[in-house]
């Protein structure tokens, strides 16, 4: 499939894998730009890549944060045919790009996913149990026909905005929103298996417990609003 793929990456301190990343985009995938969005980050993240020497590298910085918000800012800047998002700190994603353009060619949105034949998941034994419990609860109030509602990795094509377009608030529960307009809209979606490697930083601790609950508490309120606002 022939065209220009835009490939969103949201950051916060990053700066010991950006450098990385943007350069395994730039080597794996095929007539790609690069729409990086920085929250603010105060660890040199930017600073990793000014000297990196590349036109089809757009770096956004700004000073508030948001997961949603800095997708949106992102998205509006893309000029591809293709749209796509991924993980700033997990480069060894961007392989995946390249078979998922071709899938387009049958469907309008493809994306990566831990819960079909063949996919799996790497992380601490907290966050598989945390993604089970969100996306169990997704596919008993949105529907069964997602799997992986909180994967975030994907590439569509560029039309598909015309379907519907991502809400600029909140964390990850924006895009489970996302995908659940896009599915009502009869968005030809294929979820392609892969497996999430494990955390950089190993296992988590008990303060990630606490924002867990926190954070789990917002996605289980998202989720009933979007069955119901929605349909």
């Amino acid at each position: 499939m022939i065209g220009k793929t835009s490939i969103i990456l949201s950051t916060y301190n990053e700066a010991k894998i950006i450098k990385n990343t943007v350069k395994e985009i730039f080597e794996k995938v095929k007539n790609v730009e690069i729409i990086l969005v920085d929250d603010n980050s105060n660890d040199g993240t930017i600073e990793q890549l000014k000297n990196f020497k590349n036109e089809n590298l757009k770096i956004y910085e700004r000073k508030h944060r948001g997961l949603a918000s800095a997708f949106l800012l992102g998205m509006i800047n893309t000029t591809g045919d293709y749209i796509g998002w991924t993980d700033s700190n997990m480069p060894q994603l961007t392989k995946y790009f390249e078979e998922m353009k071709i899938k387009l060619d049958e469907f309008d949105f493809v994306l990566l996913s831990r819960y079909v034949e063949g996919g799996g998941d790497q992380r601490s034994s907290l966050r598989i149990l945390s993604s089970r419990i969100l996306n169990s609860f997704c596919r008993i109030i949105l529907g069964n026909e997602i799997k992986d509602y909180t994967s975030g990795i994907f590439l569509m094509k560029r039309e598909v905005l015309n379907k519907g377009v991502p809400i600029a608030y909140g964390h990850g529960e924006f895009f489970i929103e996302f995908l659940y307009k896009l599915k009502k809209n009869n968005v030809k979606i294929l979820e392609l298996p892969y497996v999430q490697p494990p955390d950089e930083e190993g296992s988590k601790t008990a303060s990630s417990l606490l924002r867990f609950l926190v954070l789990g508490l917002n996605y289980f309120i998202r989720i009933l609003i979007i069955r119901f606002r929605i349909n």
